[in-house]
């Protein structure tokens, strides 16, 4: 009986730690911010993509550069 009455003292206590987050999520405030946090993701997402076509795109000096043509005299 006591095993019963702890399993549900801990279930009782561990409802009343967590309910403050289940109510958060419902906030508007909670829902504000997530999507701030959300859009300011996406954002750096773009940005970081756009900067990897653009490093992808663009060619490398040293690459391009032609090696100059050493003669041999003989």
């Amino acid at each position: 009986m006591s095993n019963t009455m702890g399993i549900a003292s801990a279930f009782v206590l561990s409802s009343l730690f967590l309910s403050p987050f289940a109510i958060a999520e419902e906030s508007q405030t909670f829902v504000t911010q997530n999507s701030a946090r959300a859009a300011a993701f996406e954002q750096s997402q773009s940005e970081m993509t756009a900067k990897a076509q653009e490093a992808a795109q663009t060619p490398q000096a040293s690459s391009t550069q032609a090696q100059p043509v050493v003669e041999k005299d003989s």
